[in-house]
């Protein structure tokens, strides 16, 4: 059933962020990647609110799992890895915070870069 929860979540986290981000670049044009922005920090802002209601028991468990991780996952993990940085800052753990954060972006544009670099060899470009 948690499979199941999530998966639904999911389905429609990522129908969402495909709905916002075209109508977001339609409106403000590709110049500038506003529909990535815009989902990402409102999903920031959805899952504090989210997590915080299942914190003080205003949701029930199950609301996590599909709200959460599965229509915030959908819609965007960077909404996680905003959350999961700010508790570990709430714990007092700057310097795993300052890792996360900094390390993610950092490796992140390492890897895309890598992909691509793959990419042209695998297509012979």
């Amino acid at each position: 059933m948690n499979t199941l929860l999530v998966a639904g979540g999911g389905a429609v986290g990522a129908a969402l962020r495909y709905l916002i981000g075209g109508w977001v670049v339609s409106r403000l044009g590709p110049d500038f990647p506003w529909g990535t922005f815009i989902v990402n920090v409102s999903g920031c802002l959805l899952i504090g609110a989210v997590l915080g209601l299942v914190e003080h028991g205003a949701l029930p468990g199950g609301a996590r799992l599909f709200l959460a991780v599965g229509v915030l996952g959908g819609y965007t993990t960077f909404s996680t890895f905003g959350y999961e940085t700010l508790r570990l800052l709430e714990g007092g753990e700057l310097l795993a915070a300052a890792s996360n954060a900094f390390g993610q972006l950092a490796l992140g544009l390492v890897a895309v870069y890598l992909g691509l670099v793959a990419a042209r060899i695998l297509a012979g470009a």
